[in-house]
């Protein structure tokens, strides 16, 4: 079948640029809200499963996600941040599955994140970023 648009593939770098500028706040907000407003909730479900010092564990899993955020918005080794934001994900995924009760997010937005973050990892950063494909 032809392509009913061909003249928008020329725009189609834009594609990853825009899912990366999205997620990277996602992950920004996210990170943010496990230090503030929500670190009561999430000390709470890192106590249920069973990591602990979830003290400790907390800020570092939310400077993680803010650092990847801030990757991803400077288009900076996208796809390592990408692979951590799948694993990541994946560990939010199985942390919500678990701790339904205590968190308030479902598993709908989680394997949303999860399949953007693995279509960046397949793609790459798209236009306007700092990483060079080989």
């Amino acid at each position: 079948m032809l392509n009913p648009f061909p003249d928008l593939l020329t725009y189609s770098m834009l594609g990853p640029f825009i899912l990366r500028l999205v997620v990277g706040f996602i992950f920004l907000d996210l990170g943010m809200l496990k230090l503030r407003e929500e670190k009561g909730r999430w000390l709470a479900s890192f106590e249920a499963l069973g990591l602990r010092p979830a003290d400790l564990l907390l800020p570092l899993y939310a400077l993680l996600q803010i650092g990847g955020g801030l990757l991803f918005l400077l288009g900076l080794w996208t796809q390592v941040a990408a692979l951590a934001f799948v694993i990541f994900t994946g560990a939010e995924l199985y942390i919500e599955w678990g701790a339904r009760e205590i968190l308030k997010r479902d598993l709908v937005f989680y394997l949303l994140i999860f399949a953007v973050s693995l279509s960046l990892l397949l793609t790459g950063a798209g236009a306007y970023a700092l990483d060079i494909p080989l």
